[in-house]
């Protein structure tokens, strides 16, 4: 990476009125960019992606001539080549020119660049999950409050529908009192062993390990040379924490909506887990996790439930998924084997109208839609930084919990385990110098 100093705040540099087009950066141009981030945000006609970044020359190469492609087709000039490309993403927020960015990096590559964008007074979309440690999590929401800047976290089961309508009628009493949810995750395999391999030239591969240990390279340990197909970084615990964060942040906050606790979290977190014997891949196989709520909820999550979130209550149940909806041709849940997108055990329950003076919830069409009317209207998002955050933090402390096998006390308010020095030494890590959220001035 190029060195830089303290990143500038855009209100020195100057930034765009909201009427005009929403000028964009994108951060990481791998699967999820180019499958989902940046074509559903090209797709706006208030949208207008100007440049690209990643520490891999061929996949930046390659998301300037998707982008150029498309506005080659949406404005008909077949020589169009205006996306300019940076190696390093602070240099990006340096552009006066850029209002907003889009990170679709790593795991282990969200929370830093959030936090330098909102000190730079850019408007963010992050990736799920929202920060690799509860700790960083912290960091930041409190940068992003401080700066006053527009996050919406990528949880984009908020914008299907059954979600929301499930979410509501659970909150309208619909099935009686709320008292189990539980949530179908699937768990990852065990990968093969992996020699060291030379780094490739058009990777910055000390760059891309970030703040994480530094470790020898292997392809299968980053992402594919040839493609776009599911990276082999999902499945190490240096970059993520596996299916618990990958997905996990996906039902959690969408359970949180039904169950009313989205700025809430559990009282207690107990685990089980199994854990690959060799080879590179170290994440999580199958699972069960137990969730206890002050309210009186149990929250049960494990790959032997359907994928998908089911809501029980005293007078019946709903049962919500994503139904053939895929964000990527490589998500681990095939189409054929989605359950029904909306279900219970009455049809009746379904059919059930939300009354005028009942709750309703925030209603969006599109969740990169919804992140761009925002930077317009300065309104908060379907999903802000403080919501996500807790969704996330749901995920880490039950990954926490897989590797410590007693029951956990949870304190959600402190966001620390209760008498636990075990455990809470597992809430931050340490942070390879000088990449890392500690080492910024937020």
């Amino acid at each position: 990476m190029i060195g830089f100093p303290s990143i500038v705040p855009a209100s020195v540099l100057g930034k765009n009125a909201p009427s005009n087009k929403i000028n964009i950066g994108q951060i990481g141009c791998g699967r999820i960019a180019r499958s989902h981030d940046l074509v559903d945000t090209m797709a706006f006609d208030t949208a207008n992606v100007m440049a690209v970044c990643d520490l891999d020359s061929n996949r930046m190469k390659d998301g300037k001539l998707l982008v150029d492609q498309f506005y080659q087709e949406k404005k008909g000039k077949t020589n169009y080549k205006g996306t300019k490309m940076y190696e390093d993403y602070r240099e990006m927020l340096l552009d006066k020119d850029i209002d907003a960015v889009l990170i679709s990096t790593p795991d282990h590559w969200h929370a830093q660049p959030a936090m330098e964008a909102a000190m730079a007074g850019k408007d963010i979309y992050l990736q799920k999950p929202t920060s690799l440690t509860v700790e960083e999590g912290r960091q930041l929401v409190n940068a992003v409050q401080k700066n006053n800047v527009i996050l919406q976290v990528g949880t984009q089961q908020r914008a299907m529908p059954q979600f929301r309508i499930a979410a509501e009628l659970v909150r309208n009493g619909r099935i009686g009192k709320l008292h189990t949810v539980k949530i179908g995750l699937p768990g990852d395999p065990e990968g093969p062993e992996a020699p060291a391999m030379p780094i490739p030239e058009n990777l910055n591969f000390d760059a891309w390990l970030g703040s994480t240990p530094e470790v020898p390279y292997t392809e299968i340990g980053v992402h594919p040379q040839k493609g776009y197909g599911r990276p082999g970084w999902l499945r190490h615990e240096n970059y993520g924490a596996g299916m618990i964060t990958g997905w996990g942040q996906h039902h959690y906050d969408s359970a949180a909506w039904g169950m009313n606790t989205e700025l809430m979290g559990p009282s207690s977190v107990q685990a089980m887990a199994d854990f690959p014997k060799s080879g590179l891949w170290n994440v999580h196989g199958d699972f069960m996790v137990k969730h206890e709520y002050d309210n009186g909820i149990t929250v049960l999550t494990s790959g032997g439930y359907p994928n998908g979130v089911r809501y029980e209550g005293s007078e019946g149940w709903i049962f919500v998924s994503r139904g053939a909806y895929v964000a990527s041709s490589s998500d681990p849940v095939a189409q054929e084997k989605s359950k029904k997108a909306l279900d219970a055990s009455d049809p009746k329950i379904l059919a059930s109208e939300i009354g005028p003076n009942e709750t309703h919830l925030y209603k969006i069409d599109d969740q990169h839609g919804n992140w761009l009317d925002c930077i317009q209207s300065r309104k908060a998002p379907i999903s802000p930084v403080d919501i996500g955050h807790k969704a996330c933090v749901v995920c880490l402390i039950s990954h926490i919990a897989m590797k410590i096998p007693r029951k956990l006390e949870w304190d959600a308010n402190k966001e620390k385990f209760i008498d636990d020095d075990e455990a809470n030494a597992l809430l931050s890590r340490n942070q390879r110098k000088p990449y890392g959220t500690n080492y910024l001035k937020a």
